[in-house]
């Protein structure tokens, strides 16, 4: 009887260890799978610009990324998103690549999802939007997400630029080819002789590296990428979990170099698992200021 009295708690405390672990992590996945990775954060960002003309002044710019329908962002998230961003009423929405996912779900459904993305961005009331191709939609297939998009009224730019206008002076929207699965050409995306300040699309931000070192670089006033979703799961005092290649150096928010400053926007949503802890999902708000 001694010996059966003495294992007795022992068995209870592995048990209980077992429950007790079973049940954090149950309570941690639906924390960051159900709350966390719909709980999202709308981020106000003044960008001051050299030489902004004064018909910019206040301008306001809503950037959007790495939506990743279906896989795992669901269509009726993505409407939510969309309305908030019609709420904010910005006069531009940017669109930083990666609608689907490349996976073996979206291998088969991958051309569903960019036609519903595309189809659901339709309903941005903004009254321009502008998009780039993220490593993602070139995976899956660039062509296809480009007609899906551009078909319904959103422009892909690949390594090209256009003139916003406004009250006669104009900003310089420019957009990379994926850098990193693609052809970027700074030569074709950044005017040699811009007449107004320049914006940069790039997925990946760690492109901006080359930016600064390309001889139209000091031309580049705001590069805006996505890519890293800020890493997904960030734990206290030890950062993301994990970074993609190309979001390891400057993996989320705002940074400034010389002339030019870089914006990495967290995403929508999430790669790998569908989990975010500490890094929620982001829209954001650029509002350009004269320097």
């Amino acid at each position: 009887m001694s010996g059966f009295k003495s294992d007795q708690p022992s068995r209870l405390s592995r048990r209980n260890f077992i429950i007790g672990t079973g049940t954090t992590a149950a309570a941690f996945a639906l924390y960051a799978g159900e709350i966390a990775r719909h709980e999202v954060d709308v981020v106000d960002r003044p960008i001051s610009v050299k030489d902004l003309p004064s018909a910019f002044h206040g301008y306001r710019i809503v950037q959007i990324s790495d939506i990743h329908l279906d896989e795992y962002t669901e269509p009726y998230f993505f409407e939510h998103i969309v309305n908030k961003v019609n709420s904010l009423a910005p006069d531009l929405v940017l669109l930083t690549g990666d609608f689907v996912t490349h996976g073996s779900i979206t291998f088969i459904a991958g051309r569903h999802a960019a036609h519903r993305a595309a189809e659901i961005i339709t309903k941005l009331t903004a009254p321009l939007r502008y998009a780039v191709l993220g490593n993602h939609d070139v995976a899956v297939d660039a062509a296809m997400v480009i007609h899906a998009l551009s078909s319904r009224g959103t422009p892909v730019l690949v390594n090209q630029n256009v003139p916003i206008e406004r009250n006669g002076a104009r900003i310089w929207l420019c957009g990379l080819d994926d850098p990193g699965t693609s052809s970027p050409n700074l030569d074709l995306a950044v005017p040699a002789k811009p007449d107004g300040p320049v914006i940069l699309m790039g997925h990946e931000p760690d492109y901006a590296d080359t930016v600064m070192a390309h001889p139209r670089g000091p031309l580049v006033d705001l590069m805006l990428s996505g890519h890293s979703h800020g890493g997904q799961i960030r734990l206290p005092f030890l950062g993301p979990l994990v970074l993609p290649p190309m979001g390891m150096k400057y993996p989320e928010g705002h940074y400034r170099f010389n002339q030019m400053q870089l914006y990495v926007n967290r995403g929508i949503g999430t790669v790998g698992l569908p989990f975010r802890l500490n890094c929620p999902p982001e829209i954001t708000v650029l509002t350009l200021n004269p320097a």
